[in-house]
């Protein structure tokens, strides 16, 4: 049983050589599973760590997935790009909602109808836009 109790641990998962992924607790010293995917690997630590730490059910635990170099890159190329289309999204959805506005709106009073069709969706949408906050 380990001395100290902690609140939050660190788990290594690394493929072995026959494809099990293999889970390893760094504070807690022989603390180890395994499971042919990191989440019945992640399942199956806490069961692990119940036999050396008194909170495993509430402990965080914090992953760290050992990937080859060439998987890291790409993921990390992945969440850059989605970073970025989500705040390109975040952007349209404003520049959308001014239109509307603009549209149906003021001297122009559009139908909703036709303000869907120069922006290019549809009519619910723009119902939808009309009254969207932000």
């Amino acid at each position: 049983m380990a001395a100290e109790i902690m609140n939050t641990y660190h788990v290594t998962y690394e493929r072995d050589e026959s494809g099990w992924w293999v889970a390893s607790v760094g504070e807690v010293r022989g603390c180890h599973t395994q499971g042919r995917t990191v989440d019945e690997a992640r399942r199956r630590i806490r069961e692990a760590m119940a036999l050396f730490v008194p909170n495993a059910r509430s402990a965080k635990l914090v992953d760290d997935v050992r990937l080859p170099a060439t998987a890291a890159k790409a993921i990390r190329a992945y969440t850059a790009l989605r970073k970025r289309a989500d705040e390109d999204d975040r952007r349209a959805a404003l520049a959308a909602r001014r239109a509307v506005r603009l549209l149906r709106g003021g001297k122009l009073n559009m139908s909703a109808r036709d303000a869907a069709r120069l922006l290019g969706v549809s009519h619910q949408r723009v119902h939808q836009l009309a009254h969207d906050e932000g």
